[in-house]
């Protein structure tokens, strides 16, 4: 059992075919939840979960699971990811931690080695958010966490909805939602930052997540003629989409630590050059490890916002796209993954995820941590995202001894 070491050739070879599935130009790959790529993808693994003989099973919000079965019943040692994808995503975002998973149940398999208790390896539907927003929606229905009613109908940014979807590539499982348990639930991810790589360190051990907050605030004004319309009597709706979006950086800056702002998305209407925009909408992405803090900025915002309408004579409608409070990652198995790390002779820091994961929405319920391995210059969610092969075995076999060791107690 000491010399259990995963396949590296194997594991490249699969991430590397489940990523010319929806690829792009540049090495990326485009695999939005629920389109055709994703039925794509979803087959190719459910394929794999088959061939090395789990019991695989999907529930209605689409997750599938794949379980090993060990000497004894009962809750299953589970790992796992996603393996849908932002529009310029990478080949190893959610992927790794998948595919991963399915390298651990195969070393096992060749090796004949029984757990005690059973092993699971999951896939979550739209943990990226691209498309329906939340993110973390599958594995935060499956969790509990989320509505399943709600999220079948959410619609998406090309007017279809989940539910619709999911019948539509065949993935509206019959399995009901919130009746999974995990004995624990542990994550191999990429970091999707630079600290890892920067300090020279092997393996991340994971402490928690960071705290998020989604708000998509929708603003309408009078649209005008750009030269004629003194500034004294325009309601920009496009000055205002700016403003909110300069501010979200200056809440930033002014409180520092570990908050964090983003507008990802600016739209206007008509978007003419020589028009004043009678219509904008533009979200704002908070997180901060601390949720007073987290709090802090929402209300700061939200001030700001109602500021921004007075003055500018425009109306403001906020939506909340998603909310999700920081998690702590249970202190046992974030031990469990530096002491395995270091046990191999890997460097290790412990270390927050500024991303949201899917093994966050585990954590309320089981023993849940993650491990990461270093991202090539801090790069995810963009076709350049790379991580070093050796790295990558790095990771898979940290993940291989930790579920061995949380399957064996």
């Amino acid at each position: 059992m000491s010399n259990l070491r995963i396949d590296l050739d194997r594991l490249m070879g699969r991430i590397q075919r489940l990523g010319q599935v929806g690829a792009l130009e540049g090495g990326g790959v485009c695999r939005l939840a629920l389109t055709e790529e994703d039925k794509a993808g979803r087959d190719l693994v459910v394929g794999w979960m088959k061939e090395l003989g789990l019991e695989v099973s999907v529930d209605r919000i689409g997750n599938v699971i794949g379980v090993r079965a060990g000497e004894v019943e009962g809750p299953p040692v589970t790992t796992g990811s996603h393996i849908d994808t932002v529009a310029t995503g990478g080949l190893y975002d959610g992927n790794l931690g998948v595919l991963a998973g399915l390298e651990v149940i195969e070393t096992l398999n060749e090796a004949g080695v029984t757990t005690r208790h059973p092993l699971a390896v999951g896939f979550f539907t739209n943990e990226e958010g691209a498309r329906f927003a939340p993110d973390m929606m599958g594995s935060g229905v499956h969790q509990g966490a989320l509505s399943l009613e709600a999220c079948l109908a959410t619609e998406g940014i090309d007017g279809t909805t989940v539910g619709n979807d999911l019948v539509r590539i065949g993935y509206a499982g019959e399995t009901p939602v919130g009746e999974f348990c995990a004995r624990a639930f542990i994550e191999l991810h990429v970091e999707q930052g630079p600290v890892l790589e920067e300090e020279g360190t092997e393996i991340g051990a994971v402490t928690g997540v960071q705290g998020i907050s989604w708000t998509e605030y929708s603003i309408s004004g009078v649209s005008n003629h750009a030269g004629t319309t003194p500034m004294r009597l325009r309601h920009d709706a496009g000055y205002v989409a700016a403003a909110i979006a300069t501010f979200a950086r200056r809440i930033a800056r002014d409180m520092g630590g570990d908050q964090v702002a983003t507008s990802g998305v600016i739209e206007l209407e008509p978007n003419l050059v020589n028009v004043i925009a009678r219509r904008a909408k533009v979200t704002v992405d908070l997180r901060n490890t601390d949720e007073s803090l987290l709090q802090e900025a929402e209300q700061r915002m939200a001030a700001r916002v109602l500021e921004l309408a007075g003055e500018e004579g425009v109306e403001i409608t906020a939506r909340s796209l998603a909310r999700f409070q920081p998690v702590d990652f249970d202190a046992g198995m974030v031990d469990l993954v530096a002491e395995t790390a270091a046990g191999l002779g890997h460097s290790v820091r412990r270390m927050p995820s500024g991303a949201g994961h899917d093994a966050q929405m585990f954590a309320p319920n089981c023993p849940a941590a993650m491990i990461f391995v270093p991202s090539k210059d801090g790069i995810s969610h963009n076709v350049r995202e790379y991580t070093a092969p050796q790295e990558i075995a790095a990771g898979a076999n940290v993940l291989l001894r930790v579920m061995l060791s949380a399957a064996s107690s």
